[in-house]
């Protein structure tokens, strides 16, 4: 209102001050310090040589005033020149926030900053007030009622002002009581199991689910909503909602009144409109059913797979309606579903961004929908899964994008989010095992964005030092056969591994391919070569590894093929949730060398949501190894072994099956272990949830020796948390488990972890 007094002055006192037109020989603006004459002639619409006339004083005011840099304007004449006085308005020099605590400064700063309140921006005071209020707003959202905000603006040199925004946030008012009034078909605490808020617990400090949020109580009324929809309560409502706060401002107070309705079941199920798949397959992906109760998550589900299986036919935009017909009387529903296929689309052009390090092509050859062919839902899944199993993505996602101007065509636009696919390392590691380990590793999944596998390591510790070499090319064809080698010399020392003592140095490589036999299947095949020397310390009191040398020698080569078949259906090859991984490996010690023996392994992981947090999975990992021709006997060096982090957790490394009379474990040529996992996220890891899990499991196993036939009573159980992060500095998993059924002899940690090796 001053600042509407204020112009209305000053057009009235130019008005006396211009009371007649003249003809303008010169302008002159007075009062600039930042500003340029010439942004000031941008803003008027007269110009030397012009007629002068009050309309035209007013104009300019206006123009001035409008655009924001000045606080008072004057016109005048002076003789025959215009002269314009301007007082320029403040430029804010610096912008300080004080007491934020809850929320980020950089944050706060350009959400400013994007409303026009920021460093060298014109100072008004009604944006300031502005900027309060929304600061207040913010903090409110947050069940911040207690804030308070005072601003200081310091007059600085060269017409400049320092502002200061000052903040006592206070606490975050808890919620005291969350009351739901009307429920009779369900309890209360059931009801409430569905909210993010809640009363508190003990770990509220980190979840902060004791909170009041705007934002979080309309998301727990439509979980509510959802709750009752779900289970055939179709006339559900949400009468109101009451929120009261104390005078303290600490706690809040919320009263949710419901009516129920009646529940609801499905008396018919029709499908109408466009059928251009067979009715009896559509029916198939109807989920629900006659006589079922209602449920809209359900009929959601089924509305779902109808649309994926008309994409994958091409139509990318078919519409889907489930349309309820309600009785009431009889609390009934007839449902039908429209189905509008739409025009079918296919792919004009296939994008791919993100990939800064790898090659187009590398991405490319894992499509499975391809440019020019009809869109396939199912095989634009395929792909994106495809390249997330690559293991050099961090995340893949595929958006379908409508071509401008046609109404068949669509592209698609592939984004990855590339992550560390190699390493080049030097340093120690500890493993609860193995003690201190040294290792030196260059180790590269995609070699110079080429999807190439190479790899060179040193690796030294108390009971192996090794060098190796490799090299996998995976797409050696065009048809996805790889080909790769490896080169190693490794010598152990068992003796600090918790088993036998005995030395061993072994020297060979190999050459191997794979073979893709389907989406997800391939064969391989290897051919390898090792030569083993061993040796037995002198306090080796075991007599058939006496026997063995003396029958069979000390050193050995072995000239090995390897058959086998692998599955992988699994979402991502780094920490999946869902899908099957699956190995099967035959390895053959042929005649042509000093040692005739097989070795077979299956080695199986399978993942599965349970719920939107929570993930089960179940693994095993069985082997099995004998000798025959000329060979009389299972070579002791290629035993299996079980305890420890990798199979039987709760058990010493390696520790499990028959015993010598020392207590030193032998090892066995039958393995078979098992594993049940329960895979859950953690509140306060949510920024780490890609590269950090944590699970409840129980696992299950054991070694038999060759002279020892299965039996199920000697398997060890045990159950706990386990925890696995990849971080920054390798891999690092720990566990905490209880050891159930042990027996005399066996070696039991509660505690057990890995640092800088994989597993």
């Amino acid at each position: 209102m001053n600042k509407l007094l204020t112009a209305i002055l000053l057009l009235i006192l130019t008005s006396v001050a211009i009371a007649d037109s003249f003809v303008i020989k010169d302008i002159r603006v007075e009062g600039l310090q930042r500003i340029s004459a010439g942004t000031v002639f941008n803003f008027i619409a007269v110009k030397v040589g012009d007629e002068m006339t009050n309309k035209d004083a007013k104009s300019i005011i206006r123009s001035l005033f409008k655009s924001k840099y000045f606080d008072d304007v004057q016109v005048e004449r002076q003789d025959d020149v215009l002269v314009i006085k301007v007082n320029e308005r403040p430029a804010i020099s610096s912008i300080e926030l004080v007491g934020n605590k809850d929320m980020d400064s950089k944050e706060l700063l350009q959400s400013l900053s994007n409303i026009g309140f920021s460093e060298g921006q014109v100072f008004e005071q009604a944006m300031l007030e502005r900027v309060e209020l929304e600061l207040e707003r913010q903090y409110f959202s947050r069940g911040k009622y207690g804030i308070t905000i005072d601003s200081d603006v310091t007059p600085l040199d060269r017409n400049r002002v320092a502002i200061r925004i000052n903040m006592a946030e206070g606490v975050a008012a808890t919620i005291g009581n969350i009351n739901i009034v009307g429920n009779t078909s369900f309890d209360e605490d059931d009801l409430k199991i569905e909210f993010q808020s809640s009363t508190g617990n003990l770990l509220s400090t980190f979840t902060r689910d004791n909170q009041y949020s705007r934002q979080k109580l309309s998301a727990d009324l439509e979980s509510l909503r959802s709750f009752y929809l779900d289970r055939g309560y179709v006339d559900f409502t949400v009468e109101s909602t009451q929120v009261s706060i104390t005078d303290d401002k600490k706690q809040m107070f919320i009263t949710i009144n419901i009516s129920e309705g009646e529940q609801y079941s499905i008396k018919e199920v029709h499908l109408a409109g466009d059928l251009i798949v067979p009715e009896e397959e559509l029916f198939e992906l109807v989920l629900i059913k006659q006589n079922a109760v209602f449920s809209r998550k359900v009929i959601t589900k089924s509305t779902e797979l109808i649309t994926n299986r008309l994409g994958n036919d091409g139509y990318a935009f078919a519409n889907i309606n489930a349309v309820p017909e309600i009785d009431r009387e009889n609390r009934q529903v007839i449902l039908t579903f429209f189905i509008d296929p739409g025009r079918r689309a296919y792919v004009r052009r296939i994008s791919i961004s993100g990939n800064t390090k790898t090659r187009d092509v590398v991405l490319r050859r894992e499509f499975r929908q391809q440019e020019a062919s009809w869109i396939s839902t199912e095989k634009v899944e395929q792909s994106r899964s495809r390249i997330q199993r690559l293991g050099y993505f961090e995340s893949a996602n595929v958006e379908t994008v409508p071509v401008s101007g046609t109404t068949d065509q669509v592209d698609l636009d592939f984004n990855v989010i590339e992550t560390s696919s190699g390493s080049l390392s030097a340093g120690l590691g500890f493993s609860d095992s193995e003690g201190l380990i040294f290792n030196a590793n260059v180790s590269q999944k995609n070699f110079l964005g080429s999807g190439k596998h190479i790899s060179f390591g040193f690796n030294n510790s108390s009971v192996n030092t090794l060098y190796s070499f490799g090299f996998t090319n995976p797409f050696a064809t065009v048809d996805g056969i790889s080909q790769g080698f490896n080169l190693f010399f490794r010598e152990t020392d068992t003796e600090d591994a918790n088993i036998v003592g005995f030395n061993t140095d072994t020297w060979g490589g190999d050459i191997n391919w794979g073979i893709p036999i389907s989406e997800d299947n391939r064969l391989f095949l290897g051919v390898g070569y090792e030569n083993t020397e061993i040796r037995l310390p002198a306090d080796n009191t075991v007599e058939r590894y006496q026997d063995f040398i003396e029958r069979e020698g000390d050193q050995y080569d072995t000239y090995a093929i390897t058959l086998g078949w692998s599955s992988d259906s699994r979402d991502s090859a780094i920490l999946p949730t869902r899908g099957m991984s699956q190995r099967v490996t035959s390895e053959l010690a042929t005649p042509i060398g000093s040692l005739q023996f097989y070795k077979l392994r299956y080695k199986v992981s399978w993942f599965t949501p349970i719920s939107d947090k929570l993930t089960f999975s179940l693994r095993s990992d069985l082997g099995y190894g004998d000798a025959y021709g000329d060979t009389s006997e299972y070579p002791f060096f290629e035993n299996f072994y079980a305890g420890g982090m990798r199979n039987v957790r709760g058990y010493k490394a390696n520790t499990l099956g028959v015993k010598t009379a020392e207590g030193e474990a032998v090892g066995g040529n039958l393995l078979t272990t098992g594993s049940a996992e329960v895979i859950f996220p953690i509140p306060f890891f949510t920024k780490t949830l890609r590269s950090f899990r944590l699970s409840a499991f129980a696992d299950v196993g054991n070694v038999y020796d060759i002279e020892q036939d299965f039996d199920a009573g000697l398997l060890r159980y045990s159950a706990g948390i386990s925890a696995i992060w990849l971080s920054p500095f390798g891999a690092m998993s720990f566990a905490v488990a209880q050891p159930f059924n042990e027996q005399d002899g066996d070696e039991t940690e509660s505690f057990q972890f890995q640092l800088g090796s994989t597993f």
